[in-house]
């Protein structure tokens, strides 16, 4: 009877141990979240914002690589609700992913649970509303990945770490932006800039020190140059990428992006000047804060540094200095360039071509002539159910071709483990901004004019980072190659909200007929169901 006893205690002391290891190694993070409508005035006049546990930003979520987020997201607007997570790529597991094409939105006085990892990554992110116009509103907060104790990082720990939530805002209520949308006509400029959801704001720190920015453009439609008055800044991450540490007296972050850099405070001690204004607009909108030297006695003076005198020639100049530290470990201890991109044959080649149409009279955006719509039902709940005629996958063509404009839930077939080059052709004169969910990829070319593949001669295949969402500059294109080896229903979407809420968007379909739990997990049993899927069993 002891020994039975003795063995029983052992297995109980064994078992604790084994998840007091796995908690160790993948701990567990508990939040809870509320999303309600409040009243502030972040340029002066009071408006309706969206509010996240009473803040605006939301709360920031300071995580661990691999990292496991159990977030229960409580519902308290008029209207659906979802929160998309820029950047995290849920690895087997879209089911997480909060856009309209694998998730039903959460409707009003309800909630849903997210429960997702950040597997495999580390650095900075962002979260803001995939739903309706919600993201005019606010809603939006930051994602800061850190790296596990055992993996050595390319630079010294850092003194402190600031966040930056840069974006254009309007005063305007999202419900009348959206009506405006609805009714054919495209947004105003927008009305002034913020930076964590104010005009003006004051980042103390210690001469001497090093201190690392996070800098996310969170808007809704315009780049962003930053810029500190009297100090270099050096780029030591892109989204989730350890780059090459070059130093930059301003950096161009286009919508959806976001970088990472280190300031040493070497100066003598005063305040100076941080600036965040608008890019390739005729109106030039500027917001500062202040970093302040703790020992300082002298308030911010001078000129604001000055922008870069260069438009989008100069741009992409600076994109080209963007380049993988192929030495530095991610979030796994192997080193980045591990992964030899450059030696891989794509399997297919997609060309994606964005424009602004008119369909039945109204303004629309489209890819390759198709303005997407989003189903009642997820796209992913009617591959899971098989339930038919919710979308089809030869609605869109992969390469452009003429004719005119239609509307579609479009949808690109591919194969798990595929690799492949997609360039984004853009012949119109506005900047563009291209995100894709569930990845990362290698951001290989930049070129004006018409895309061709003798362009293929002039591409990156040694040292171009990865990241989750690149700019096209006007009349120009962007070529990135990518592997496809995280099934899922992927949003591949404009990052420019108006573009994207009127149709600049489609699903990439990454499937493979052999079901297994190697390749993705399992419909969540808390998922929640809706249109055709609605009342079916998970």
């Amino acid at each position: 009877m002891g020994k039975v006893v003795f063995l029983h205690l052992l297995c109980r002391v064994v078992a604790l141990l084994a998840v007091s290891l796995v908690n160790a190694d993948d701990p567990y993070r508990f939040y809870t979240w509320t999303v309600t409508y409040g009243t502030i005035s972040p340029l002066g006049e009071a408006q309706q914002v969206i509010l996240i546990n009473g803040q605006f930003p939301g709360p920031q979520l300071n995580v661990v690589t691999n990292d496991n987020i159990i977030l229960n997201l409580v519902n308290k607007l008029d209207q659906p609700f979802l929160l998309t997570w820029n950047g995290i790529k849920q690895r087997k597991n879209s089911w997480q992913d909060g856009v309209l094409g694998t998730n039903c939105p959460i409707p009003p006085n309800s909630n849903y649970t997210y429960r997702f990892q950040t597997k495999d990554q580390i650095g900075t992110f962002t979260y803001f509303p995939s739903t309706l116009f919600h993201k005019a509103a606010g809603g939006y907060g930051a994602i800061n990945v850190y790296e596990r104790p055992r993996i050595p990082i390319p630079f010294a720990t850092p003194d402190g770490d600031f966040t930056l939530l840069i974006g254009d805002w309007y005063k305007a209520n999202h419900k009348m932006l959206q009506a405006s949308l609805d009714s054919g006509k495209s947004l105003p400029f927008p009305d002034g800039v913020l930076i964590n959801g104010q005009t003006h704001t004051t980042f103390s720190s210690d001469q001497g020190k090093t201190y690392m920015f996070r800098i996310s453009n969170v808007g809704l439609s315009t780049s962003l140059n930053f810029r500190i008055q009297g100090h270099m800044m050096k780029l030591v991450e892109v989204e989730g990428s350890h780059t090459i540490q070059n130093l930059y007296d301003s950096l161009d972050v286009h919508v959806g992006q976001s970088v990472a850099i280190l300031v040493t405070l070497n100066q003598p001690p005063k305040d100076y000047y941080i600036v965040a204004s608008t890019r390739f607009t005729k109106q030039v909108l500027t917001t500062t804060s202040v970093l302040r030297y703790t020992n300082s006695k002298t308030p911010a003076s001078g000129s604001l540094p000055a922008p870069p005198t260069g438009q989008f020639d100069w741009s992409m100049r600076q994109a080209r200095t963007y380049r993988w530290n192929l030495t530095a470990s991610a979030a796994r201890p192997n080193p980045q360039c591990s992964f030899h991109y450059g030696k891989i044959t794509p399997t297919k080649t997609i060309v994606l071509a964005n424009s602004a149409p008119l369909i039945n009279g109204k303004m629309r955006y489209a890819v390759n002539r198709v303005s997407y719509v989003n189903p009642d039902t997820p796209l992913k709940l009617a591959d899971y159910f098989n339930i038919p005629g919710v979308y089809s996958m030869d609605s869109i063509q992969s390469l452009p071709s003429g004719g005119p404009a239609y509307v579609a839930t479009s949808v690109i077939p591919t194969s798990l483990h595929d690799f492949v080059e997609i360039v984004f052709q853009n012949n119109e004169n506005t900047m563009q901004s291209w995100h894709l969910d569930g990845y990362d990829y290698w951001v290989v070319g930049y070129g004006k004019g018409q895309w061709t593949p003798a362009e293929r001669g002039t591409y990156n295949l040694v040292d171009t980072l990865t990241r989750h969402t690149a700019q096209v500059y006007p009349n120009s294109w962007t070529a990135i190659l990518i592997s496809l080896d995280n099934q899922g229903m992927w949003n591949l979407r404009s990052a420019i909200w108006e573009r994207n809420y009127l149709g600049q968007q489609l699903y990439l379909r990454v499937w493979t007929p052999v079901h297994s739990l190697a390749n993705e997990y399992d419909i969540p049993n808390n998922a929640l169901l809706c249109g055709k899927a609605a009342g079916r069993h998970p």
